[in-house]
């Protein structure tokens, strides 16, 4: 989980908030959490695009 909130710059409450409502898939490993990268890079597609032009 720790390398996925670095790569992504997420701090855990959010990340935590993507998992509760669907939007990022994790597994489990005992007590670890793990972010698999296929599902990271995933979740970092479908989030919503912001466009850089000026008005």
């Amino acid at each position: 989980m720790n390398d996925f909130l670095a790569r992504y710059s997420v701090g855990r409450t959010t990340a935590y908030r993507e998992i509760a409502a669907g939007r990022l898939r994790i597994r489990k490993l005992g007590s670890a959490t793990r972010v698999a990268r296929k599902d990271a890079e995933a979740w970092a597609a479908n989030l919503p695009a912001r466009g850089g032009e000026a008005a």
